[in-house]
């Protein structure tokens, strides 16, 4: 693989000795696959950050740690990579740690081995569980600021949380979906992908308490655990639709949103009202589509921007400021869709 970037370069970005990223480029063997893909990923994403590379200023290493579906983090690595270059004078060079679902031990086996390793700090999208609490604050004891991505781990050691308020998030879905439905009959479904994302439980107490307060008479059927993954998240939706004939409107609280309406789709239902999370691919796709009714969704770029902010402030390279304010939520119909970026 050609490649302008030095050993030492590539072995900080991996996270590597330089010894071991010698061999996997030389092809000299003794080096598990798994780490030989590591080196090639380091490679792949100096390749992409270069022209951050190449800015002479204070490096920071951040390492962004996310269990999401795929559609999500490249979302997230998308979004923080167009903001490398406002950051200037400051280089901030990311590593990535994604993955959809897992054994909780396996996240806090990643967050450990960065608080041995060493990081400017950690951008972190985890369950809100005792076990990555307890991770957070051994990553804080050894000198490394997390900051939490759109769901909060308020127990922590967090120095901050980036994204919207999330019983607000839901608080609107209520109110759309009030409306819309109007005086027609019918049940709403609400999905989560795990009952363990602070942001996804603070969606569902906001949605939950507009509509006891405002529609006392329409039920709401909760499904969980599908992970946001369309394999899983279809078979939950086919159950709940098979046992509620009623259920006529979808409140997505954690996605799989391809699945859900192919479900209805697979047994004739009609689905009234469909109010989504983030414009990720699949979702601007369906929204095009008049598929969604509408989609609620927060800037990534301006979450991240201010997730390295606090990074940086933490290490003193930017002077003290208050409490970053959550994001606007934007309520995006298929109508005032945001035009993309050039480029």
């Amino acid at each position: 693989m050609g490649h302008p970037f030095p050993i030492r370069e590539i072995a900080r970005q991996a996270g590597l000795s330089e010894a071991t990223v010698d061999r996997v480029l030389n092809g000299r063997g003794g080096v598990r696959e798994s780490t030989a893909r590591e080196v090639h990923r380091a490679i792949a994403d100096l390749d992409r950050q270069r022209t951050q590379v190449r800015l002479v200023g204070r490096t920071f290493m951040v390492d962004i740690v996310a269990q999401a579906p795929e559609r999500f983090t490249t979302a997230v690595r998308a979004a923080l990579e167009a903001e490398l270059p406002a950051l200037h004078p400051a280089v901030v060079r990311s590593r990535f740690h994604f993955r959809e679902t897992g054994p909780v031990r396996e996240l806090v086996g990643t967050l450990d081995r960065i608080a041995r390793r060493g990081s400017q700090g950690v951008i972190l999208k985890a369950p809100d569980v005792p076990e990555v609490t307890a991770a957070v604050g051994r990553l804080t004891a050894a000198g490394v600021p997390v900051v939490t991505l759109v769901t909060d781990l308020p127990a922590s050691g967090r120095v901050g949380y980036v994204g919207i308020d999330n019983r607000a998030a839901g608080a609107t879905a209520a109110y759309l979906m009030g409306q819309w439905l109007g005086d027609r009959p019918g049940n709403v479904l609400t999905s989560l992908s795990s009952g363990f994302f602070r942001n996804e439980e603070e969606r569902e107490m906001g949605f939950r308490g507009v509509m006891r307060a405002r529609h006392p008479h329409r039920a709401l059927v909760e499904i969980a655990e599908g992970q946001g993954l369309d394999a899983t998240q279809y078979d939950l939706v086919r159950t709940a639709l098979e046992r509620d004939p009623g259920i006529r409107a979808v409140y997505s609280i954690g996605g799989g949103n391809n699945a859900t309406l192919r479900a209805f789709a697979d047994l004739g239902r009609e689905c009234a009202v469909f109010v989504a999370h983030d414009l990720d691919h699949d979702n601007t796709r369906l929204l095009r589509e008049h598929r969604l009714s509408a989609v609620l969704h927060h800037d990534l770029r301006h979450d991240l921007r201010e997730a390295c902010h606090e990074v940086m402030r933490f290490h003193g390279a930017l002077p003290p400021a208050g409490p970053v304010l959550p994001s606007p939520i934007q309520v995006v119909t298929p109508y005032n869709m945001p035009t993309p970026p050039a480029g």
